[in-house]
């Protein structure tokens, strides 16, 4: 009979530095916040706002949008708070939803994250790295050199991680804190040259409230929240190295909270810039309003500048990707459900080895054979399905505590039971949003995906029979 497992109780012990599972926790409080901000700022920032300005085509509904994605963000962030302070050990959702719900949702988590979404992800990356390198430098944009690039990126990268947590984080350190200068230059830059057009749009406001009415304007948000809450994703990656990180039960907390709310404000002050460099029909009418703006107000110069900026954040999350990543990787063979050399550390440099080796080797298989770019659409809504499931494990905490006269995590996020409630009801919007986008515009997609998740069903139950099977 299938059984919830126990955390083991050493990993309870928040307050202590010791090693974890063979980690060594050799993160600060400024790397973690590095890894929050890091993993969520991709893209997305320099591309999204025209999206959302498309569907609500005013200021203030544009803000509002961006106010509350960055709301429902912060509330996330206090739901994996709580959850990386009780288990502050690799794995991250794999860890809570094995120990809340059951092995198999914990395996099915790991599942798409190993060989879809993270393998996928960085295939993805690798790409777009490659282009926006090409266009930088100036290269000849043929299948040979772009690739050569992809690869070695991913090479590179893997190689970083593979010789110490401390050198990726030192990688991720620099790039965020770039990343973060080029969105400050974007802003900056725009409030300081825009043409102000924000105050003249916002008089449109009123006319398109007539037209659209009380149910057209909040189903227009609705429409705008979902690539808004995509733009704000990635916060989860600091929980897959909790075992990682010094004193997690006051760092991580910290880290998701002050990495979380830096990105809140810095797309608020984003979106604002482009407003006012741009107006709303600007914003809309371009695909890409950061290079738009900053050529409008500084010439081709500012393109060039911008491609380096994308360019620089599209390389530091693919950094985190592959540092993260793996940790999850380790945790499931530790549990005897992938192949035991994946659970083996690095006897010097206390890294997964084998599962970064096995990473590396997967996303360029994906690379190569062109499916990873398919592969990510069909299970994109798998990713909000899983938050929900992971943020529901909360109740199933809290309700242990209940029973129990032991407190295993000294932090305990504000607004329970509300705001765990509020964030599952946002990823469930986000899941039914894109599933019914789905449907109407490529209903296999939708198949395929849930197909390729529940893939992972007989592949756990052949890895809990082999388990079985050996002698303890």
């Amino acid at each position: 009979m299938e059984t919830t497992e126990e955390a083991p109780p050493s990993t309870t012990d928040a307050d202590s530095d010791e090693e974890t599972s063979g980690y060594a926790r050799r993160l600060t409080l400024f790397d973690g916040i590095m890894v929050v901000a890091g993993g969520i700022i991709g893209a997305g920032i320099f591309q999204t706002p025209a999206v959302v300005a498309q569907e609500v085509d005013t200021p203030t509904l544009i803000m509002l949008a961006w106010a509350i994605g960055g709301g429902i963000a912060l509330i996330g962030a206090l739901c994996f708070a709580e959850l990386g302070a009780r288990r502050p050990e690799a794995g991250g959702g794999y860890v809570y939803l094995r120990e809340a719900f059951s092995p198999l949702f914990g395996f099915l988590y790991g599942w798409k994250l190993v060989f879809i979404s993270s393998t996928g992800a960085i295939a993805a990356l690798g790409i777009v790295f490659a282009n926006y390198t090409i266009d930088v430098v100036g290269l000849a944009n043929v299948w040979p050199t772009r690739m050569g690039i992809a690869v070695t990126a991913i090479l590179f990268l893997s190689g970083i991680n593979y010789f110490g947590i401390e050198f990726g984080s030192l990688a991720q350190n620099i790039f965020t804190v770039l990343k973060l200068a080029a969105l400050a230059g974007l802003v900056g830059t725009g409030l300081w040259l825009g043409a102000g057009e924000l105050t003249t749009a916002e008089t449109a406001a009123e006319s398109v409230w007539a037209t659209s009415g009380t149910w057209g304007i909040i189903a227009a948000m609705g429409a705008a929240l979902t690539p808004v809450l995509f733009s704000h994703g990635g916060w989860q990656h600091v929980n897959h190295i909790a075992a990682e990180i010094k004193e997690p039960n006051r760092n991580l907390p910290l880290s998701l909270l002050i990495g979380v709310g830096i990105v809140v404000g810095t797309y608020l002050l984003a979106n604002y810039a482009y407003l006012y460099a741009l107006g709303v029909e600007g914003l809309a009418g371009n695909d890409a309003p950061a290079t738009a703006a900053m050529e409008a107000l500084i010439g081709n110069a500012g393109g060039k500048l911008i491609g380096i900026g994308v360019m620089v954040s599209v390389f530091g999350i693919l950094n985190l990707i592959i540092m993260a990543a793996p940790r999850v990787t380790q945790a499931m063979a530790e549990d005897d459900l992938l192949f035991e050399p994946f659970a083996r550390l690095h006897p010097e440099y206390r890294t997964p080895m084998w599962a970064i080796l096995f990473q590396a080797a997967w996303s360029l298989l994906l690379l190569f054979s062109g499916t990873f770019s398919q592969l990510l659409n069909y299970v994109v809504f798998g990713d909000w399905v899983l938050f929900a499931l992971i943020v529901g494990t909360l109740f199933v905490y809290r309700r242990r505590d209940a029973r129990s006269d032991e407190e295993p995590s000294s932090y305990r996020m504000i607004g329970y039971p509300v705001l765990p409630v509020v964030f599952i009801a946002a990823s469930l919007f986000v899941v039914a949003s894109t599933v019914y986008s789905t449907i109407q515009t490529n209903p296999e997609n939708a198949v395929f995906g849930a197909g390729l998740i529940l893939l992972g069903v007989p592949v756990y139950f052949a890895f809990r029979a082999r388990r079985e099977a050996v002698p303890s």
